[in-house]
């Protein structure tokens, strides 16, 4: 009698779904990068005003503001766009969520490349850049991965903007360290997270809407994604093409103005007035309507009636940080089974973030006081994410249960 073959052994998955041991932090995603992203919000951000109001030597030979540029927008956002990434990938796929240990890897990472880029020479230029720029590449193998096995093709143009901030990324690097310029590694930087705004942003702000509205029996709901939808995020990305290739011409002026109109109209058809009662609803639409602002700030400065550094932190303060702090703080209540209602505190953070959206332009406009709304800005963005920390970072460290929206 033939005896039959064993049966061929079973490979071992990568660690995966929601870890129920070990520490509660590195059990999701949005933990410990919302957790990070708001502490570094605020170190950053009390450096970058120490090195302006005290001479503070903040990032080696590359310099302080060089330093502050890549920390508010590799640093911070990347952080908060992974905690957004690695928790809303798995509701788009259906596949489980990064945890554990692998999750623990890719924050160590994260928070390797911050350690390193305060003082950079100290293990010299090449293994600092190399450390740094490991993450966002990492970051897009995850979501790759979990995309493409789910088969979640029309979510490919997310990796496409990872893409091109790990491009953005390398590229600073690689300007500031060979003394170019890196405003262009910048612009394609922050035109790669507002395409991200305008991509997610258009799935979240009219669901989270709609279903704020349905819950009221409101029948006038937000459009559902049509044409129109389409015809602005591609409006959206020829202007800020333009913008990082051809900056100071009237092409991308007038490219920036229809995008503005188009972003502008989009935002108003998602019937963001009706959420006045709710701030964890309204601030998502605040944070989106720095959209069309930025893009008129830039044509504007194309034109020279707007500071082309007034310009760009209408789009990082406002667009950026309004709307990551509005997700970062939605997220952790949905995720975690706080009542999806804003309290006193995260309303008062949105305030204080939105303040330091609205004066930081002002510091071009009144250079003669500078300064102080310079610090005002600073102050502002610190007492922002201080609240944010202070009231969700017990939650992200200790509560365990989990709950999605």
């Amino acid at each position: 009698m033939t005896q039959a073959p064993p049966a061929a052994t079973k490979r071992q998955p990568v660690p995966r779904g929601i870890a129920r041991s070990g520490p509660v932090l590195f059990s999701y995603g949005f933990r410990p990068f919302f957790l990070a992203a708001g502490l570094w919000a605020i170190a950053a951000m009390a450096l970058w005003v120490g090195a302006l109001a005290a001479g503070w030597e903040i990032g080696g030979s590359y310099g302080g503001a060089h330093w502050h540029a890549h920390e508010m927008l590799f640093g911070y956002s990347s952080a908060a766009l992974a905690g957004f990434l690695l928790t809303a990938v798995p509701n788009w796929t259906g596949r489980l969520p990064v945890s554990g240990t692998p999750l623990t890897a890719l924050f160590a990472l994260w928070c390797a490349g911050r350690m390193v880029l305060l003082a950079p020479d100290s293990i010299g230029l090449p293994l600092a850049i190399a450390i740094d720029a490991a993450f966002l590449p990492a970051l897009l193998a995850i979501c790759a991965r979990e995309i493409i096995a789910g088969r979640k093709w029309k979510d490919l143009k997310v990796l496409a903007g990872i893409l091109a901030l790990a491009l953005a990324n390398l590229g600073f690097h690689l300007l500031v360290t060979g003394g170019g310029d890196a405003a262009l590694a910048n612009r394609l930087g922050v035109g790669a997270f507002v395409m991200l705004v305008t991509i997610m942003g258009g799935r979240v702000v009219p669901s989270f809407t709609r279903n704020w509205l349905a819950r009221r029996h409101s029948t006038a709901l937000p459009a559902p994604f049509d044409r129109f939808d389409t015809i602005a995020l591609l409006t959206g990305l020829a202007a800020l093409l333009l913008w990082v290739i051809l900056p100071d011409t009237i092409l991308t002026a007038l490219a920036c103005l229809v995008a503005a109109g188009l972003h502008l109209v989009r935002l108003w058809r998602w019937r963001g007035w009706q959420t006045w009662d709710e701030k964890l609803v309204l601030v998502l639409h605040l944070g989106y309507a720095f959209v069309p602002a930025g893009f008129l700030a830039i044509a504007l400065a194309q034109l020279g009636w707007v500071e082309p550094v007034a310009a760009l932190h209408v789009f990082t303060v406002g667009t950026i940080g309004v709307m990551t702090l509005a997700i970062m703080s939605r997220a952790t209540r949905g995720h975690t089974g706080l009542p999806l209602a804003a309290s006193a505190m995260t309303t008062a953070s949105y305030a204080a973030l939105i303040a330091a959206a609205l004066l930081r332009p002002l510091a071009s406009v009144w250079p003669d006081h500078a300064t102080e709304l310079l610090s005002a800005t600073g102050l502002c963005w610190i007492l922002a994410f201080a609240l944010y920390v202070i009231e969700y970072g017990p939650v992200l460290v200790q509560r365990r249960r989990e709950r999605s929206d």
